[in-house]
C-alpha cells in the first residue's frame, strides 16, 4: 500500500457590519477587532470542510 498526504481544511465566517470612511478602512476596523478577540468564530460560523490527497511520493531507492 501506498501512503497518501490528505489536508482536513475547514471553513468558518462571519459578516459584521462597520461603520467607515470607505472598504479599506473598514477592513482594517474588523482586523483590528478580530485580532483584539473581539470576534470569535466558532461551530457556530462552521460553513464547510474540503478534503484533498495528494499524490503518493515515489519511494527513494527504488527509481531505474
Amino acid at each position: 500500500m501506498k501512503e497518501y498526504q490528505v489536508q482536513i481544511k475547514e471553513v468558518l465566517a462571519m459578516t459584521v457590519t462597520v461603520e467607515a470612511e470607505n472598504a479599506a478602512q473598514a477592513r482594517e476596523i474588523v482586523e483590528k477587532r478580530y485580532h483584539d478577540s473581539d470576534y470569535i468564530l466558532d461551530a457556530d460560523h462552521f460553513k464547510g470542510v474540503t478534503f484533498t490527497a495528494a499524490p503518493p511520493q515515489k519511494e527513494r531507492g527504488m527509481e531505474r
